[in-house]
């Protein structure tokens, strides 16, 4: 029932599909088709593209795909430009470059993001900097609506046959990939999307996430906790196996597996990780900094 209302809510919202641009325009054609067969109402799709000579012959084929009005929506390219000199970037190879990427994915997204839209970012096109940077764009001003997607289809190499929309028997993977997002209130996500420098966003995206992060994992181990395995997960981020844990807090060793295990339900819970394996090592990278922090103030 929750997951067929989050639906309906996208379908009411503004959606737009925004794609990194290499050499192969089907990527960006097939993982909308199959948007489109998940529901998603989708009314743009935007492409970040180079000015290679194969980026713009996709391009190319991409333009004429969408003038036949076989999606009706809207069409948007958008260029990696040298705004000093005006100049659309063919590759990414000076640090100016990777700038210029980062503010024109950042500019879209932003907009996009002011505008009202949900955004569904393809990252499987171009070049790796052009994914990686899409990824850091989605941790700074994604919210819970918004999905980073990855393509991947099966038997298929660069060089074959364009094939710009897949039969149903032809395999084709869009997998959504977990974005880290911003964990402070609303007001904040507001805030950032009105700044409009990305490096002034890392500045104070670092200076404001170390103190979320430690109100996060204080109020999991205030409001989730027992006081009983509150003192359990402080002696395993310290660095106590079982047996000491038992010896120091004068329980039975078992009692002490049981109590972990119970804390492992939890953080699944409240981390949402609803098929990832939580253990003793996930347990102490979340919270063994919040300890060590804890004891340096007293």
């Amino acid at each position: 029932m929750g997951n067929s209302n989050k639906r309906e809510r996208l379908k009411k919202q503004k959606e737009v599909l925004i794609a990194t641009l290499g050499s192969e325009p089907q990527v960006v054609t097939i993982a909308l088709d199959e948007l489109l067969k998940k529901g998603y109402s989708l009314s743009k799709v935007i492409v970040i593209y180079t000015k290679g000579p194969k980026v713009l012959d996709a391009l190319g084929i991409l333009d004429d795909e969408f003038s036949k009005e076989f999606y009706k929506m809207e069409f948007t390219k958008v260029p990696v430009k040298l705004y000093s000199r005006d100049e659309v970037i063919e590759d990414f190879l000076t640090e100016e470059s990777i700038k210029a990427l980062l503010s024109t994915i950042y500019k879209e997204v932003r907009e996009l993001k002011q505008n009202g839209f949900t955004i569904h970012f393809l990252i499987s096109g171009g070049r790796k900097i052009m994914g990686t940077i899409g990824m850091l764009v989605a941790q700074l001003l994604f919210g819970d609506e918004d999905r980073l997607w990855y393509l991947i289809t099966e038997g298929w190499e660069p060089g074959k046959e364009r094939k710009l929309h897949l039969s149903n028997e032809e395999k084709v993977w869009l997998v959504q990939i977990p974005v880290i997002r911003w964990s402070e209130a609303s007001t904040l996500m507001r805030t950032v999307a009105e700044i409009g420098d990305p490096s002034e966003v890392e500045a104070w995206y670092k200076k404001l996430t170390k103190k979320a992060e430690m109100k996060r994992r204080k109020e999991f181990l205030d409001h989730w906790l027992t006081p009983a395995e509150r003192e359990v997960v402080e002696l395993v981020c310290k660095g106590y196996d079982n047996a000491s844990i038992s010896q120091i807090l004068h329980k039975k060793e078992q009692t002490i597996a049981n109590q972990l295990q119970s804390i492992y339900e939890k953080l699944k819970e409240w981390m949402d990780y609803p098929s990832m394996k939580v253990d003793r090592n996930l347990l102490i990278a979340e919270f063994a900094p919040y300890f060590a922090l804890k004891d340096l103030e007293e």
